[in-house]
């Protein structure tokens, strides 16, 4: 099966990532895992529980034996909606004045070398490590190897996803109007993001006029005015937590020649990046592939940030395409394309697709025209 409920896939994927994780930690030389709530445990085992400063665990075994999770009794409902009961995982509740810790050690056998998620806290990796007698391991190289290639089930919900978000900036001509400030236009379309699909709206750009310069610069109060360039980059989760993020750049009335000319440039290595994607090239390349255009058009010192970044149930996760990124790009790996142009304190422009690898070359999870749009 690969369905999925509203909140998780299908058991049967789940299981399938725990078994592939037991052979990853073997190859590793690890004997356990030790997941707490974030993106690894919704990878692993479909569960969106939240961290607390009470401890809740999944503790994986190499030696084949049943996984467990360890969770305070208060919290046993925040399993309800994950696999763990159709997988039959071993669920060991606690209740205050136990020791979590000693719990998940008792799990495993004496001297077992773990390794934890890098998003674990520190208030729960510090007794680990006394009841350990030691620090464990970072489990990020077994996770980053698992997660950075998506199966059918993930691939499905990018797909999804990035429809989502197209459905938004095919409606931005109702928001971007002269006059409007920043945070009115993002405030539509905030709610846009949530009506079209996604379960809420985790970022909205709307860089216009010089605050388009600033790649990560959110909204503010400035009036948009005739004539601006605006750069929209927006995104959020579809269930079962899979994120879109996609930026497409617009203006106010026809652009001055120049602006259109730079733009055209932009464009050229977007497309250029998208094309040289495929297995067996390196994700240096790809970065390369965008970042060598816009140098030659003379705007390499405008090109301020990396081509693009993993994604899935994080918006940013590995792969990284970056310069000196010598992995090899394999199918299912999913990531952005998203080159940019910034002229402090005159305008910027970005284009961003998510793209996924496919035997052939890859997949873009969207499908809005990547031109200058004049509205």
């Amino acid at each position: 099966m690969s369905g999925h409920t509203e909140s998780r896939f299908a058991a049967d994927v789940y299981g399938d990532r725990l078994e592939r994780a037991v052979e990853s930690m073997r190859a590793a030389h690890l004997d356990a895992l030790l997941i707490t709530p974030g993106p690894d445990l919704r990878y692993l085992i479909g569960s969106a529980a939240e961290s607390f400063e009470r401890l809740t665990c999944l503790v994986i075994p190499a030696d084949g034996a049943t996984p467990s999770v360890i969770i305070p009794k208060l919290e046993l409902a925040s399993l309800a909606g994950s696999a763990a009961g159709e997988l039959g995982l071993q669920v060991l509740d606690w209740v205050d004045g136990v020791d979590p810790y000693q719990v998940v050690k008792s799990t495993l056998h004496v001297g077992s070398r773990v390794a934890v998620a890098d998003a674990m806290p520190a208030l729960h990796l510090l007794p680990l490590a006394v009841s350990f007698s030691g620090l464990p391991v970072s489990a990020t190289p077994v996770l980053r190897e698992l997660r950075m290639r998506k199966d059918d089930a993930e691939i499905d919900a990018l797909r999804r996803a990035g429809a989502a978000i197209d459905r938004v900036h095919a409606r931005m001509g109702e928001f971007l109007q002269a006059g409007r400030t920043e945070a009115e236009v993002g405030a539509d379309i905030a709610a846009a993001i949530v009506a079209e699909g996604h379960t809420e709206a985790a970022f909205v750009i709307v860089g216009s006029g010089p605050h388009g310069a600033d790649p990560h610069h959110g909204v503010s109060d400035r009036r948009i005015e005739q004539g601006d360039v605006v750069v929209v980059d927006i995104g959020g989760p579809v269930e079962p937590g899979y994120y879109s993020d996609c930026t497409r750049t617009y203006v106010l009335g026809e652009p001055s020649p120049e602006i259109a000319a730079r733009y055209a440039e932009l464009e050229r290595a977007q497309a250029a990046a998208v094309a040289a994607v495929r297995p067996g090239v390196t994700a240096a390349s790809v970065d390369a592939a965008a970042r060598n255009l816009l140098t030659e058009a003379g705007f390499g010192e405008a090109f301020v940030h990396r081509t693009g970044h993993g994604i899935g149930l994080s918006v940013h996760e590995e792969p990284y395409i970056v310069a000196g990124n010598d992995l090899v790009l394999q199918p299912g790996m999913a990531f952005s394309i998203e080159p940019g142009i910034y002229f402090r304190g005159e305008w910027g422009a970005r284009i961003e697709d998510i793209v996924v690898v496919t035997p052939e070359g890859c997949e873009s999870m969207n499908a809005r025209p990547h031109g200058l749009t004049v509205l």
